[in-house]
C-alpha cells in the first residue's frame, strides 16, 4: 500500500510541477556522469572492440553508481526519520515520471509554429528529437512532435512506472539510468555505432514489456475519450512493427490509427539519411490540433495506467 501512495503522490507531483529546470534531478546527474567518462577515455581512437566493451562498462559503471548511491542515500534518510525516508522514495519516483514535461514540450512546438511561423518551429522542435529540423515542413513537424509524444508515452512514463512497481524506487531510476545512455549513445550512426551498441540492446530489452503495455492502454484510453479506437487497434495491429526499434512502433502505430494519420518515413539524423517504414494511412494531413489530442491521449495512458497497476497490485497482496 505505502508503494501505491507513494506513485500516486509522485504521478500527483508530477502533473502539478512537472520538471522545472532549477531543481536538481538524476538524470542531469547520468547525464553529466555520461559525458564526463566519455570525454575521459576519449573513445573515438579506440578500436571497434575496444569501443564496444567501453560502451558495457559505461553502462555497468553508471547502474551501480545509481543503485549504489540511491540506496545509500535513501538509508540516511530513513536513518533521520521514517517520513523523510518516505518523502525521499517519493522525489525519486516523482523524477523518474515525465508526462506533463513531455505535454509541455510538444505545447512549446506547437505555440511556436501558431505564434512564431516555421523557422520558430523547427528550433523547438530540435529540442526534443534526434533528427535534423532545418529543412523540415510545418507537417513533418508535427508528425515529429506526435511520434515524440507517443514513443515517450512509453519510455517517459509506463516504462519507468512498470519498474517501479516491480522493484520500488531504485528500479525506476535504473530504468532511467538505461534510456538516458540509449538517448545519448544509442545510436547506429558514427561515433556512436560501437559504442552505443550494448545501451542500443540493453535499452530495447528494458522497453519490450512497457512498450506493449502501452499499446494496450492507449486503446483503451483512445475509447475513453473519444478517438478512433478501431482504427487504433486496426493499425495498432498491421504497423507496430514497422519501425527499426523493437518498441517504438507499438505506441506510434495505435497514435497513427487514433487520428487518421501516417507517422514514420525517412529522417536525417546526425548527418545520415535513415530509413523508416511508414506508421498508419495517410487519411489526412496533420495539422497543430494534432498534437493537442496526442497529449490529452498521453494523460489519459498515463493515468488508466496508474489505476490498472494500482489495482492489480493490491489484488496480488
Amino acid at each position: 500500500m505505502k508503494l501505491i501512495i507513494s506513485i500516486w503522490l509522485a504521478y500527483g507531483l508530477d502533473l502539478l510541477l512537472a520538471d522545472p529546470y532549477s531543481w536538481p534531478h538524476p538524470v542531469k546527474m547520468m547525464g553529466n556522469y555520461i559525458n564526463w567518462l566519455m570525454n575521459k577515455l576519449d573513445f573515438q581512437e579506440k578500436s571497434k572492440r575496444e569501443q564496444y566493451m567501453f560502451g558495457v562498462f559505461l553502462n555497468l559503471s553508471l547502474l551501480i553508481i545509481v543503485i549504489g548511491l540511491s540506496l545509500f542515500i535513501s538509508s540516511l534518510a530513513y536513518r533521520l526519520n521514517d517520513y523523510v525516508g518516505w518523502g525521499f522514495d517519493i522525489y525519486l519516483i516523482y523524477t523518474c515520471f515525465s508526462a506533463k514535461g513531455l505535454a509541455i514540450e510538444a505545447n512549446k512546438v506547437k505555440d511556436a509554429l501558431a505564434s512564431h511561423g516555421l523557422i520558430a518551429g523547427r528550433k523547438q522542435v530540435a529540442m526534443i528529437v534526434g533528427r535534423n529540423t532545418e529543412q523540415l515542413t510545418q507537417e513533418e513537424i508535427i508528425k515529429a512532435v506526435i511520434e515524440t509524444v507517443a514513443e515517450n508515452t512509453s519510455d517517459g512514463f509506463i516504462a519507468p512506472l512498470c519498474f517501479v512497481i516491480l522493484f520500488g524506487p531504485v528500479g525506476g531510476l535504473v530504468y532511467k539510468a538505461i534510456n538516458t545512455l540509449d538517448s545519448m549513445v544509442g545510436y547506429k550512426q558514427a561515433p556512436y555505432t560501437y559504442i552505443g551498441c550494448f545501451s542500443a540492446k540493453l535499452d530495447d530489452l528494458a522497453n519490450w514489456i512497457p512498450a506493449r503495455i502501452t499499446w494496450l492502454v492507449m486503446v483503451i484510453a483512445s475509447l475513453f475519450i473519444g478517438m478512433d479506437w478501431r482504427k487504433a487497434i486496426e493499425i495498432g495491429v498491421r504497423d507496430s512493427r514497422n519501425h527499426a526499434s523493437p518498441n517504438s512502433g507499438f505506441p506510434e502505430s495505435v497514435v497513427a490509427g487514433a487520428l487518421g494519420i501516417q507517422l514514420g518515413g525517412t529522417h536525417i539524423y546526425h548527418g545520415q539519411e535513415v530509413y523508416k517504414p511508414t506508421i498508419g494511412d495517410a487519411d489526412r494531413s496533420p495539422v497543430l490540433s494534432d498534437i493537442q489530442q496526442v497529449n490529452k491521449l498521453l494523460y489519459w495512458t498515463s493515468l488508466i495506467c496508474v489505476l490498472i497497476f494500482s489495482f492489480i497490485r493490491l489484488s496480488a497482496k
